[in-house]
Order: structure tokens, then C-alpha cells, then sequence
């Protein structure tokens, strides 16, 4: 393994080669996928905040913020962890900016009653660090699938969570198609933080997680905006 190099990256012989401007979208972060290289990976989390810009604006920037920055707080300090009606509201926005705006589904979310929010949540992070039940936990509730489950647990817990992205799923080329589906969800997680683990040995300065893994495949396809 050579310094600064992620092991057990096998390198295309197609995409790995594919540099410069004209590489874009899925295409991009399909060509990270294969790239060893910590530098390379790093550069791509580092570019997380132009695709949010590119991709939603300065209401994108904002609620990333408190999503990455703020949330995660507001749940360590409850113990045990519980989330808000208006917090998953805030969430599925967050999950709606960055991918596919849905208003009917928002609408389902706000349907549920805050107790009802903070019962099925408190349930799902009990049972963490289970990789399926705290997603079916918070499935009980209006307007929550697999993708709204992942953010919430990518929030509380980055380490083993990363969200439902599609984008990301697209990224891995033999990934196939991606069923939203908590089965679905499984394998996209699985394999996510397959690569975190692997970065986490040849980069371990880097703080790689499932979830941040996902977000640096996103940044390299340009976000929503370029895939």
C-alpha cells in the first residue's frame, strides 16, 4: 500500500484514467470510487459545500448547517437521545433540498403528532447499533421511508449511519438499481461503510465516516446540480 493510498481500492481500468474538466456528474464521482488516493478523497469532501450551493442555494447552505452543525448536539444532549416533530420537519427538508422536493410527503410528515415523534425516535436510537431496526422504527411514522430514516440516524450517528442518497448509489458502478426500500437501504449501507473502514486505514488523519463518505460521492457529482 503506498502512503496516503486507501487498500483495497481496485482500479478501474476505465474510470480511474478519466481526468480534466469534461469528466462530470455521476460520471466524476464514479471515477473517485476507484481512486485510491486520500488526496483525492479529501478533495472531493472539500468541495461539499459548492455542490450544496450549486445544488440549492443559500437555503441549502443553512439548513446543511444545522443539520451537520447543530442537530447532532441538540440529540447528545438528551439523554436518552430523542428528536422533535418540528426537528424532522427541518430534516426532511434538509433531505428534500438536496435530492428531489416532494410536498406531499412534507405534508405526511407534519400529520404526525410530536409525541408520536419522540416515542418512535426514542425507540430507533435505543436501538442502535443495530444497521435495520432503528430504520423500521422510525418507519412507523407519516411521510418517514428508509431515505427520511438514514438522515436521522446519519445525524445522531455518522459513524454508522450514512444517509439514503441516490446519488451515492449511482456512484458505485456495480451497484445496480437502487430500491428505496429498507432491503435497499442495507446494501447501500453496507457498502458505504465498507469504504469508510478501508479509508479509515489508509488515511486515518481524515475522520472518515459511512456518512461522510456519502457526502464526498455526492460533492463529486456535483450534488443534485450535476448528477
Amino acid at each position: 500500500m503506498r502512503r496516503g493510498s486507501v487498500p483495497g481500492v481496485e482500479r478501474s481500468a476505465v474510470d480511474s484514467d478519466k481526468k480534466g474538466p469534461g469528466v462530470t456528474g455521476i460520471e466524476a464521482a464514479q471515477v473517485l470510487w476507484h481512486r485510491a488516493a486520500c488526496a483525492d478523497w479529501l478533495a472531493a469532501r472539500g468541495g461539499y459545500g459548492r455542490a450544496l450551493e450549486a445544488s440549492g442555494g443559500a437555503r441549502l447552505v443553512q439548513l446543511d448547517a444545522w443539520y451537520h452543525d447543530e442537530l447532532p448536539s441538540l440529540l447528545a444532549a438528551r439523554t436518552p437521545a430523542w428528536l422533535s416533530l418540528d426537528e424532522l420537519v427541518e430534516v426532511v427538508q434538509w433531505k428534500m433540498h438536496r435530492g428531489t422536493y416532494r410536498a406531499r410527503n412534507l405534508a405526511l410528515v407534519r400529520q404526525n403528532a410530536p409525541e408520536e415523534v419522540e416515542a418512535a425516535s426514542r425507540a430507533a436510537f435505543a436501538a442502535m447499533p443495530h444497521p435495520g431496526t432503528p430504520i423500521s422504527r422510525l418507519s412507523v411514522l407519516k411521510g418517514v421511508g428508509p431515505a427520511t430514516a438514514s438522515a436521522v440516524l446519519a445525524a445522531a450517528r455518522p459513524d454508522l449511519y450514512p444517509f439514503f442518497d441516490d446519488v451515492a448509489a449511482a456512484a458505485i458502478p456495480d451497484f445496480g438499481r437502487v430500491e428505496y426500500t429498507a432491503k435497499g437501504y442495507a446494501r447501500l449501507s453496507d457498502r458505504l461503510r465498507e469504504r469508510a473502514a478501508l479509508l479509515t486505514v489508509g488515511c486515518p488523519s481524515d475522520g472518515w465516516t459511512p456518512h461522510a463518505v456519502e457526502c464526498a460521492l455526492w460533492a463529486a457529482a456535483g450534488g443534485k446540480a450535476g448528477a
